[in-house]
């Protein structure tokens, strides 16, 4: 009675050495997905000294300085009149 479609359970030993690969193959993804973060962790800081992302940091804080300043008078104008 035993046909193709039924599945053969390995013996302990082939299980085992799967169970081993397995472990390997999952340890060594994870030492990969840690260097990964580690180089987009790296890249992060990269970009946020890059003296383009700076200029643009300042550029976008004086804006903003600019926009507070104009709140701060059109209320004053709206108070006063």
């Amino acid at each position: 009675m035993n046909n193709n479609n039924e599945t053969k359970i390995p013996d302990a030993e082939t299980r085992a050495k799967t169970v081993a690969h397995w472990k390997e193959a999952n340890l060594m993804l994870e030492q990969l997905n840690l260097l990964l973060a580690q180089a987009i962790a790296q890249a992060e800081i990269d970009k946020q000294n890059s003296p383009l992302y700076v200029y643009r940091r300042a550029k976008a804080q004086k804006n903003l300085e600019l926009l507070q300043q104009q709140k701060l008078a059109t209320n004053s104008n709206f108070l006063g009149a």
